[in-house]
């Protein structure tokens, strides 16, 4: 019969070793999977399992010989075939997308000749709707990245970093889409936000602040030179999420400035913070505790985005980076809004 000392003795070696348990299995590397057009972004995982992620294709790079260019893409990989196809194009030049409770596809649609809107899809029929599209009966400025609490109300970032259409908001904010689509602007102090994510206790939403300093339509100065951009704030920010659907900032848990800062990201079940990091010096994915202790590292390359697998790869991370498509297995589930 074991002692109850060793029983203490063996319970304790088990907690120091779940606490020191790598994230990143040792060996562990991002098997890439596709590559598409121009930069992928935005992966999402539906219910069935099947991934989506977007292809930016930005116009001045993707030109065809008869003048035409890529008018963006949503593809969708299938983990069983391993095979990747078009979901949908032209994309409205699809950003973020992310799947509400009921297995609904939202789609973040930017500027560069896109639709400047946010659109749900019903994955059943095929139906896609616009949701937001204005604020202040002006256009939104090129909705980026979207996130969703439990109780269905939608937060999605807006800021402008391609196309020759004006910038018709006076500030890049991170808006609030309640249940009944009314359409709320809630943070106007994260400068060019990027990614957003409500984390799984529903307390916090992460916002990213990449500013580079520019909206992508810049007009020659008299010397036929474009102006370079100046860079601004590059900071993963946390904002203590109310009750009532408002957000306060907290603190900055990253502060990445000078270099390139983070994208896209999103949680595990424990709360942890998976970002997807743009300096060139060291490019991949942050991992870090919700109180900005970093602790693990995905070397990659230059991602834009990260979400988890569901069911049997829910400890799947799918990246983003390039012009591909990644993925990776983790020792930790990914966290996804309860279904419906």
């Amino acid at each position: 019969m074991m002692s109850i000392r060793n029983a203490c003795l063996l319970t304790l070696l088990f907690v120091c070793s779940a606490a020191n348990a790598q994230i990143v299995p040792k060996g562990a590397r991002p098997e890439k999977l596709f590559e598409g057009v121009m930069l992928t972004e935005g992966v999402a995982v539906a219910p069935d399992g099947m991934v989506y992620f977007s292809d930016i294709t930005f116009s001045d790079k993707t030109r065809q010989p008869d003048g035409s260019f890529h008018a963006g893409h949503i593809w969708v990989f299938n983990p069983n075939t391993g095979k990747t196809k078009i979901f949908r194009s032209p994309s409205g030049m699809s950003n973020g997308i992310k799947f509400d409770a009921a297995g609904n596809m939202l789609v973040c649609e930017g500027a560069d000749y896109g639709g400047r809107r946010v659109t749900r899809t019903n994955m059943k029929t095929g139906q896609a709707f616009v949701i937001a599209a204005r604020f202040n009966n002006r256009p939104l400025n090129a909705p980026n990245d979207i996130t969703l609490d439990e109780k269905g109300r939608m937060y999605f970032s807006d800021p402008r970093y391609l196309g020759p259409e004006s910038v018709d908001q006076p500030v890049m904010a991170v808006y609030r889409l309640d249940t009944d689509l009314t359409l709320h602007r809630i943070i106007t102090d994260a400068g060019k936000p990027n990614g957003v994510c409500v984390s799984p206790d529903q307390k916090t939403l992460y916002v990213v602040c990449h500013n580079n300093g520019s909206t992508g339509g810049i007009d020659p100065i008299e010397n036929n030179e474009e102006p370079q951009p100046q860079k601004g704030r590059m900071e993963l920010m946390a904002y203590d999420l109310h009750d009532d659907g408002t957000a306060t900032f907290r603190r900055t848990l990253v502060n990445y400035y000078p270099q390139d800062g983070p994208d896209g990201l999103c949680c595990d079940v424990k709360g942890n913070i998976y970002v997807a990091e743009r300096d060139t010096s060291k490019p991949g994915i942050g991992i870090y505790s919700p109180e900005g202790k970093q602790l693990d590292f995905i070397p990659t390359e230059l991602p834009t985005n990260v979400g988890f697998g569901r069911g049997e790869d829910a400890s799947v991370l799918y990246i983003t980076a390039g012009s591909s498509l990644f993925r990776i297995r983790l020792s930790i589930d990914g966290y996804h809004l309860p279904s419906k």
